[in-house]
């Protein structure tokens, strides 16, 4: 059973501080009686240790104290309490001890790696189901591609082609369906028709009705970052600080979730590589991705087959696989909770040897 919380005598004691900025901020505290699976998301969190005195980002350990479990609320109280983060509240509601793996399903004609292929519903839910079979854990359906210049889609069109999707999977899969849109009222029809999730690349910001039609349907909303429209996003996007300014974004996109009434342990948040950024922004965005975990929500990050994998290899589309595995290996090693790819079975390999490695589980272990 689970240690309450007043089952252990809770040591945390301050070593070292420097002080300043509290992005720039390194502390080393000394832990006693921290039961294995609380070292482990330290070093989940990028932290590292000489025995029980962990050093590291001030950032980084207020990440790892929205990642402890209720069950050990006495050991987050303490560390919270000696680094002076003791006005914290959200405390992440999701499973660390494995990486999720959202299947891409595009039932559109023109999205960038397989448009064309999934229009039909038959078709559509056939490889649902084998995505299934390789290990996603939610089918993520989309009916307007969102590529760089493509057009919008009218409202019916997008409607016709996800809805009877959505209707067919529901019957047929156990798995969570998403739905990708940014418009209210293809969100709406699809969680009538029974998907759970609302996957917004504009985190809530081309449809001010989104937020309410989320939460008035009880699903869960993954809010992405992006700079413009698809159709003009790639246009010369410029940042003073990109990870700054995506934080700052994602920041004001889950408080107007919240203020909606979306629900807290119902949100993600999603850094948007590819979306409004050069090759150097979504380079820094995922080496620095743990920077948003200070946000407090879990993050998905969409790196499959993408045009920067392109640029740095100088591969075609269909010749991105390495690549895509390299950026979803490093995107879970810095702190991403949920990957969404095109190639379900590699994938989802590479996230299950990457957790073994990042939060010291893997299948077998307790």
């Amino acid at each position: 059973m689970p240690e309450s919380e007043d089952s252990t005598d809770v040591r945390v004691e301050l070593r070292f501080d420097t002080q300043g900025d509290s992005y720039r901020r390194v502390v080393a505290v000394a832990v006693d009686a921290f039961p294995q699976p609380l070292l482990h998301i330290l070093g989940c969190e990028g932290l590292w240790n000489d025995g029980p005195v962990w050093v590291g980002p001030l950032e980084s350990f207020r990440s790892a104290l929205q990642r402890i479990p209720r069950q050990y609320e006495a050991h987050r109280r303490a560390l919270a309490q000696t680094l002076g983060l003791t006005g914290m509240t959200r405390v992440l509601q999701s499973d660390v001890s494995r990486t999720l793996v959202m299947g891409v399903l595009n039932v559109t004609p023109d999205s960038f790696y397989d448009g064309g292929r999934y229009t039909q519903v038959e078709q559509a839910v056939q490889q649902a189901m084998r995505m299934v079979e390789e290990g996603a854990d939610i089918i993520d359906v989309g009916g307007e591609s969102t590529r760089p210049n493509a057009d919008p889609v009218p409202l019916d069109e997008e409607l016709r082609r996800v809805v009877p999707v959505i209707r067919a999977l529901a019957a047929e899969v156990d798995v969570k369906i998403s739905i990708d849109t940014y418009k209210a009222a293809v969100a709406d029809a699809a969680i009538k028709a029974g998907a759970t999730i609302v996957n917004d690349i504009s985190g809530l910001q081309f449809d001010p009705r989104m937020a309410e039609t989320i939460a008035a349907g009880g699903a869960a909303a993954v809010l992405m970052h992006t700079r413009g429209t698809p159709r003009d996003m790639q246009r010369n996007p410029r940042y003073e600080d990109v990870v700054r300014e995506v934080r700052e974004y994602l920041s004001k996109s889950c408080e107007a979730a919240l203020d909606a009434g979306v629900m807290e342990e119902r949100i993600w948040i999603d850094p948007g590589i590819g979306f409004g950024k050069t090759l150097e922004h979504n380079l820094s965005l995922l080496s620095q991705l743990r920077s948003l975990r200070s946000l407090g929500f879990p993050i998905l990050v969409g790196t499959s087959n993408k045009s920067m994998i392109g640029q740095v290899l100088n591969l075609g589309v269909t010749e991105r696989l390495e690549g895509t595995a390299a950026t979803v290996a490093l995107a879970i090693a810095n702190g991403a909770d949920a990957v969404r790819v095109h190639d379900v079975r590699a994938m989802r390999r590479v996230a299950l040897m990457t957790d073994a490695v990042v939060r010291g589980r893997w299948v077998g272990s307790r």
